[in-house]
Order: structure tokens, then C-alpha cells, then sequence
């Protein structure tokens, strides 16, 4: 196996990991890169900040000229062009000398002119330095507010947001103008005939309106800037726990796992630039109802009556749209189900000729569907209708009062038609607030569903000191493990114990559903014993980088699954670029190469969409070849030749063999040639250990009937 210390990443990477050593940060180079983005296996800037993060190291990347580099904060990493990357140590703007290396060779300096160097210079620099106790302490105080993903989100897009207030509060004081312009020239210009006065008011009010236009321009410009910055972190924030989540916690149903993720798309609707409009505005009604107040306090009383009445209203609608927006998740989460389960096994569904029942459910919850969003479409279009009317009654009863004021001499004619234009503007926000009632309980509902699937612990969590091992030996041991699956009353396993040793190979016999497979996952840590310990190499697997451990481990399981791209892609996912010769020889020790080399395509072939342009057999063969790529201390290997016909089985054995010599092997079989390869046997009944020991003796006394529990 190649040692952590070689690895993917590319230059900044390389670069990260040698300023983690030089500020003694001791990292796992696997858990700084594990699940980001890497755009052909390589760190880029875009992605740089959240691996330091984990280092727990703060960084800055910033567009500066080399002549502005700050030399107190050095060593810094920038960018070269071609993507490369150099670390500067040291430079001196007087002598314009730059003490650089490279993340290849980060120990061996060089001295380079800085005009030489600038004309290689990319134009990025990062500054990258450790974290201070009261950043620490900052950050362990503020971790929920930090790290949530959705407020925490909103928060660090907060200087946005303030900029899309700013402009809310400029924008309705300048709707103030036109009903101030409108009053002025019905009260001063036309009785005095004064139209200097009213190309000059023109001119202003022009003005105004436009400068109402730019900031209008601009605050549509910032929401949506704000909302792609809040999709795109929170959908990697969601897609993160995803990949990161405990087994455990995974939902039952797949359709209503994909359901819960995809409801995204509501929320991220709902904080899209109509909803932030809507909710920037709402508090300047408010400032309206001033203004209509010092203009004519009577004419407020309609105002308040219409904008209670389309709250009681929308406050009685909006308990319907609740239950309507839940009966509504519901049913999609059981079609998205249905759908996937559908896809999945077409050929099942066709072969067993269950088309009609798959039919049927689906046009039965579709027509849930269809039944519930019509509800939700009718319930919200009635607030939208009935707060419009009762925005035009207002307006109507603004007219009636103030002509009786217009005729008592209490107001101006101006003055009537400012009200009526401000009540307008007063009742705007709060009509479009009820308009949103549907489109907040869809997003509220789908906010839930998300947070309870983000409040899921993580495997690993990243701020977790884990002990470092980049190479296992191989030894394996189980200390009165006991381990029960969600909602499973029986145990799968009940207190195993067993030790074996780095190269020992060791066969797991026993009736299907014994715990065998069990106990391989809990070796590559998907799951947590219920009672005991899982020790590799004498450590706790709670207490080791999760990532180092499954790095060191080469794992076939029973049901194989492969991603689309080709043969190549799903061979080399994951692990570190090797050599041509290495993957030409793991493939002769699998088996790919004899039936790859009949297809035109080779190595370039495309598997399909989980494998499905691959036989059985030939998804197993690419799932050993996956397994052994990576030259792993500890191979698990759960029924691999399950799918193989004998000669291919044969051949894998064979090999096999020599490329086991000095690994630890546990291997899962009910095909008795392959216990050629072990020398210790080890026999699961019921979740327990009922015969562990040499091979010949085991199988001897499995021969005398003196062991029950396998079929081998």
C-alpha cells in the first residue's frame, strides 16, 4: 500500500499539508480532502478555506500584485500559472529577492527574482496561519450559530442582506415622494398656478424615481447574488451530512430519503428574491401609517380595520395550508418512493408481471398529489383574491371618509389623494406577506424535514481528535462486541471475541443472515458495536481517522454497486493515481483483463448507471479489482466469487494466493475451494462464535457434525 503521505490533491494541497507541518498541526491528509469537491482530484481555491478549516487553521485568499505581499504573514501559498502553486517563505521588496519552494519538494528553497516570478504569478495569494485561542474559544462558544446549516448560512451571508435592507429602507422613503409630489401640486401648484413650482417639484421627483430604479437594479442584484451564495452552501452543506451521516439514521425508504433532500428546492424557493422583498418591506408599514397619521389621523382607522381583517384571514388559512403542506410531503415522499423502487427494478417489475399493481399505486398517490396541491392552490389563491379586495375596500372607504373630511374643511383635495396612494403602498406588503402563506408552509414543512436530517451526528465529526495511522498492520480484534441493526429486536451479533493477527487469513462460515457480513462492516466502521470494542492495530476504530482506516482496507461486498462512467473511473475511485503496471496487474489478478480485452472500448468502457451494462459477474470482478487497487494491509472479501463461473473463480483463487502473502484476509464464503486460501476458520451461528480455530480442525470437526451453523 502507498503510505498517506502520497496522495491526490494536487499543489495547493501539498502546499496546505506543509504549512499544517510547519505550524505543527498534526493532520490526516485523507480526513482534510475527504467528501470535498475536487475537480480532477485537485484542491482548488474555491474549496481551499474549507480543508484548512478542518486543519483548524484560518485562511485568506485575496487578488494581489507580488509587490503587496505582507512579509509578517509568511509563509503564504500562491497561485502559478497552469495550475501550479509555489510557497513563499520569505521576500525582501528592496532587493526584490523571493525565498520560495515548491509543494512537491516543500523543504528545498530557492531564491528567485521577483520580476521572474511575477510573470509566473497566477494572481492569487493565501494567507493561511493558526487559529488563536480566542478563535477557538470564539468558535466552541458559537458552534451552533456557526455551524447550523441553514442560519449558520444566512449569517456569513449576512453583509448581503444588509445591503438588500439598506436599499429596502432607502427605496420605500422614496416612495414617500410621489404622494408628497401628488399633495404639493394639488394644494400649492394648481391654486396658485404656479408652475415654476412645478417643473422644479418635477425635477426632483424625477430624480428620486430614478435613483428608486438604481436601487431597485441593485437589490434585485443582491438578493439573487445572496441566494446563489445560500444555494449553493447549504446544498453542499446538505449533501455533506448526507455522505457523512451514521448508517443508523439513514431513513428506511430511499424515495423518502431522495424526497427530503430534493424538498431543498422549496426552501431555496422561499428565500428567493420575492420572499426577501416582501419581508424587507413589511416593517416600513409602519412609516406609511406614520405619515398617513400626521396627514389625517382619521383616514388611518380603514387602514388598520383592512390590514387586521387580511391577518385574521390569512392567520385561519394558514392552518389549513400547515395540514395540506404536510398531507402534501407525505404523498409526494411515497411517490418519489414509488418511483424509484419503479426504476430501479424495471426488469423485475416486467419479468413478474407486476405492472398493473405498480400502476395502479401510482396513480393513486399522484392523484393524492394532485388532490392536495389543488387544496393548497385554491386555499392560498383566496387569501391572494381576498386580501386584493379588501386592499380596494380600503381604498374606496379612504375616498368616502376623506371627502366628508374634504367637505368639513378638515383636508385638502392633495392631502386625499396622498392617503389614498400611501394606503396602497401601507397595505402592499402586508397582502403580498399573505400571498407567501402557502409557499412558507411548503418551505417550513421541507425546513423541518431537512433539520431533523442535519441534526443527524456524523460519522466522524471533523473537529474530533482522531489518532493518526496512515499504514495498518493488520491486526484485528473484537472485545465481547454485541450489535444490534435499528428496529431489529434480535442481535446480530452477541458478545464476539477474536483476535487475529497482521497476515493471518481467516475464513467466516455460517448460515446466511449469522452476522458474518455484520461483522465486516463494523471492521470498516459503517456501523458501532451496541456493547464492546472493535480494535485495529490495538486502537479503539472510534479513536482512528475513519478515512485512514477504510484507506487501508480492501472491501468487497455481497451487493456490489458501480458508478456511472467507465470501467477506469470506478477501478480508480478513490484511491491514489498509480502506475500503468499496477493497474494492468491488478486487472490479471481479478480477472478484468480477460474480458475486457474483448470489448472495443477497453478500459474506457461506460459500466452504466449503477453497473447495469455489466453482467453479475463482471460487476464482481470490477469490485475485486476496486478493492485490491489501492494495495491495502487488510482485505475483506464478503462472498467474491458468489457470481464467478468456475473457470474465472479458479483463476481469481490462484492469484489471489500470491497477492494475499503478508495481508490480513477475512474472507466470507459457501464455496469450499476458496478455504484453500485460509488458515484459520472461524464459524458464526446466531450472531455467536461457535468454532474458531485451525483450519484442519475446524473442518474436520464441521465433517463429524461436532459443529452445526454452515452450509459449507
Amino acid at each position: 500500500m502507498i503510505p498517506d503521505n502520497q496522495h491526490t490533491g494536487g499543489p495547493l494541497f501539498e502546499a496546505l499539508l506543509y504549512i499544517c507541518e510547519f505550524h505543527q498541526h498534526a493532520v490526516s491528509p485523507a480526513a482534510l480532502i475527504s467528501g470535498l469537491p475536487l475537480a480532477d482530484n485537485m484542491l482548488s481555491p474555491a474549496v481551499f478555506n474549507r480543508a484548512a478549516e478542518r486543519a483548524k487553521l484560518a485562511s485568506k485568499i485575496l487578488q494581489r500584485p507580488l509587490q503587496q505581499l505582507n512579509a509578517a504573514l509568511l509563509p503564504a501559498i500562491i497561485t502559478l500559472q497552469d495550475n501550479k502553486a509555489c510557497i513563499v517563505h520569505q521576500i525582501d521588496h528592496d532587493t526584490k529577492q523571493v525565498v520560495i519552494s515548491y509543494p512537491e519538494l516543500p523543504h528545498s528553497v530557492a531564491t528567485v527574482n521577483l520580476d521572474q516570478l511575477n510573470s509566473d504569478y497566477a494572481g492569487t495569494v493565501i494567507y493561511v496561519r493558526p487559529k488563536t485561542d480566542a478563535e477557538q474559544k470564539t468558535n466552541h462558544f458559537k458552534l451552533p450559530a456557526h455551524l447550523h446549516w441553514f442560519w449558520g448560512v444566512i449569517r456569513q451571508n449576512w453583509g448581503l442582506y444588509r445591503d438588500v435592507l439598506l436599499a429596502a429602507i432607502l427605496i420605500n422613503l422614496f416612495a414617500l415622494s410621489m404622494p408628497m409630489f401628488v399633495m404639493n401640486v394639488y394644494d400649492r401648484v394648481v391654486p396658485n398656478l404656479a408652475t415654476h413650482t412645478l417643473w422644479v417639484l418635477a425635477s426632483g421627483i424625477t430624480l428620486v424615481l430614478l435613483a428608486d430604479l438604481v436601487l431597485k437594479l441593485l437589490r434585485h442584484h443582491f438578493v439573487d447574488i445572496a441566494a446563489s451564495k445560500t444555494d449553493v452552501m447549504m446544498s453542499s452543506a446538505i449533501m455533506d451530512k448526507v455522505l457523512s451521516m451514521k448508517l443508523k439514521n439513514r431513513p428506511q425508504s430511499t424515495g423518502a430519503f431522495a424526497s427530503i433532500v430534493q424538498s431543498f428546492e422549496a426552501v431555496r424557493g422561499f428565500i428567493g428574491s420575492l420572499t426577501i422583498v416582501a419581508l424587507a418591506d413589511l416593517p416600513f408599514v409602519l412609516l406609511y401609517c406614520v405619515v398617513i397619521t400626521i396627514i389625517s389621523p382619521p383616514l388611518l382607522l380603514p387602514i388598520i380595520v383592512g390590514a387586521l381583517i387580511s391577518l385574521i384571514y390569512a392567520y385561519f388559512a394558514q392552518r389549513k395550508l400547515k395540514f395540506l403542506s404536510d398531507e402534501s410531503a407525505k404523498s409526494a415522499a411515497e411517490r418519489n418512493t414509488t418511483l424509484i423502487e419503479a426504476i430501479g427494478s424495471l426488469e423485475t417489475a416486467k419479468s413478474s408481471n407486476v405492472k398493473t399493481n405498480i400502476q395502479y399505486k401510482w396513480e393513486q398517490l399522484s392523484l393524492a398529489c394532485a388532490h392536495n396541491s389543488a387544496k393548497m392552490r385554491a386555499v392560498s389563491a383566496s387569501v391572494s383574491n381576498f386580501t386584493a379586495f379588501i386592499q380596494q375596500l380600503v381604498g374606496v372607504a379612504v375616498i368616502i371618509i376623506g371627502v366628508y373630511l374634504l367637505i368639513d374643511g378638515n383636508m385638502t383635495q392633495g392631502s386625499l389623494i396622498a392617503v389614498f396612494l400611501l394606503s396602497s403602498r401601507a397595505l402592499a406588503p402586508v397582502s403580498q406577506a399573505a400571498g407567501l402563506l402557502a409557499q412558507f408552509h411548503y418551505a417550513s414543512s421541507a425546513y423541518e424535514n431537512l433539520d431533523v436530517l442535519m441534526q443527524y451526528p456524523s460519522e466522524q465529526d471533523a473537529s474530533q481528535n482522531t489518532i493518526s495511522k496512515p499504514l495498518l498492520q493488520g491486526k484485528i480484534e473484537f472485545k465481547r462486541v454485541s450489535f444490534s441493526y435499528q428496529d431489529d429486536d434480535l442481535p446480530s451479533l452477541s458478545n464476539v471475541s477474536f483476535c487475529i493477527e497482521p497476515g493471518e487469513h481467516v475464513a467466516i462460515l455460517g448460515r446466511n443472515g449469522s452476522g458474518k457480513s455484520t461483522l465486516e462492516k463494523l471492521i470498516l466502521g459503517l456501523h458501532e458495536p451496541t456493547e464492546g470494542q472493535v480494535l485495529l492495530d490495538g486502537i479503539d476504530i472510534n479513536q482512528l481517522d475513519i478515512h485512514q482506516v477504510r484507506n487501508n482496507i480492501g472491501y468487497v461486498p455481497q451487493d456490489i454497486t458501480l458508478f456511472s462512467g467507465t470501467l477506469r473511473y470506478n477501478i480508480e475511485l478513490a484511491s491514489t493515481p498509480k502506475s500503468a503496471e499496477h493497474f494492468l496487474n491488478i486487472c490479471n489478478i481479478s480477472g478484468l483483463s480477460q474480458f475486457i480485452s474483448q470489448h472495443p472500448a477497453g478500459f474506457d468502457m461506460q459500466v452504466g448507471e449503477r453497473g447495469q451494462n455489466l453482467s453479475g459477474g463482471q460487476k464482481q470482478i470490477v469490485s475485486i479489482a476496486r478493492a485490491l487497487y489501492n494495495d491495502p494491509p487488510i482485505l475483506l472479501l464478503d462472498e467474491p466469487t458468489a457470481a464467478l463461473d468456475h473457470s474465472s473463480e479458479q483463476a481469481f483463487r490462484t492469484h489471489l494466493g500470491g497477492y494475499a502473502e503478508g495481508k490480513t484476509m477475512l474472507l466470507i464464503t459457501h464455496r469450499s475451494p476458496l478455504l484453500a486460501l485460509a488458515n484459520r476458520i472461524i464459524v458464526i451461528d446466531n450472531g455467536k462464535i461457535i468454532a474458531d480455530g485451525p483450519k484442519d480442525t475446524v473442518m474436520e470437526a464441521l465433517r463429524q457434525g461436532r459443529i452445526k451453523g454452515t452450509s459449507t
